[in-house]
């Protein structure tokens, strides 16, 4: 045999060493005075020691039960793009009691990857949701293709949700709508809900940051019960929006009332309402 043939070791000598690799990043990493790319050793830690070596059939053993999952860096930008807005927009379902699965809350972006694959399509992240407390109550999220949504989409997606017997919607456009689009939305109304956001608002999740109070908005028993017990009218509660950044994330209409909790140092929180108008 050649000085060129790779010595074959024990499965179990390659397992522990593997045990003891460490990822380093992609970019160059000095040995032995040398520049080598990092992609082509393998880092082994030992103790507080760690140092690179080129055992070929280690790296190849690693590579092929041991591949290495993609971050957030790894995706094209076009993708990581589209993980973060659909991973805000899944939570936003959440907090909005829509039954939504544990696999979708906690996304990583090598199961975007999986899923989507490397260069995903706008039309393919569709999603069809159902309420917590009313299977009747379903709603679709559309990420429309087209950089600016015109009216031919939306009518579309309006047939879709009449086929699917759905009455609620959103849109998550790029730029925005147009006049004609916005119109069309106005005209469907009542029969059909059809919120948009643009994809730079669901970039980051609103509720996460921490100047955010928690927001819970209340059912219409619960919004009776709390206007009994303090004996007042609800136009007499202090007032949100419903354009409100808060408001829209949570899909409040005019007339809900939402309970707003705050941290407070000497009562621990401190709870407020808000009508919304």
């Amino acid at each position: 045999m050649g000085n060129s043939m790779v010595r074959e070791k024990p499965l179990h000598e390659l397992i522990q060493k593997l045990e003891r690799l460490e990822a380093g990043p992609v970019g160059k990493a000095k040995h032995k005075n040398k520049d080598a790319e990092v992609g082509s050793w393998v880092t082994l830690k030992k103790g507080n020691r760690s140092f690179l070596t080129k055992d070929k059939q280690l790296i190849i053993f690693r590579d092929q039960f041991f591949p290495r999952k993609p971050t957030m860096s790894e995706l094209t930008p076009e993708a990581s793009r589209l993980y973060r807005v659909r991973k805000t927009t899944v939570k936003m379902l959440h907090n909005r009691d829509y039954i939504v699965s544990e696999n979708e809350l906690v996304m990583t972006p090598e199961a975007f990857q999986t899923q989507f694959g490397d260069n995903p399509t706008r039309e393919m992240m569709t999603i069809l949701v159902e309420k917590m407390d009313d299977p009747s109550d379903n709603l679709f999220v559309f990420f429309p293709e087209d950089t600016k949504v015109g009216v031919k989409p939306i009518r579309n997606y309006c047939n879709r949700m009449k086929d699917e017997n759905v009455t609620k919607a959103i849109l998550v456009v790029q730029e925005g709508i147009t006049p004609f689009a916005r119109q069309a939305l106005n005209e469907m109304a009542p029969r059909y809900k059809i919120e948009h956001f643009k994809e730079t608002e669901l970039l980051v999740d609103i509720t996460e940051h921490t100047l955010v109070p928690v927001h819970r908005v209340l059912g219409r028993d619960e919004k009776a019960a709390l206007l009994k017990r303090y004996r007042i009218r609800d136009s007499q509660l202090p007032r949100m929006q419903v354009t409100d950044p808060i408001a829209r994330y949570y899909g409040m209409t005019r007339g809900q009332v939402v309970k707003i909790i705050r941290p407070s140092e000497t009562a621990g929180r401190y709870v407020t309402y808000r009508a919304v108008i």
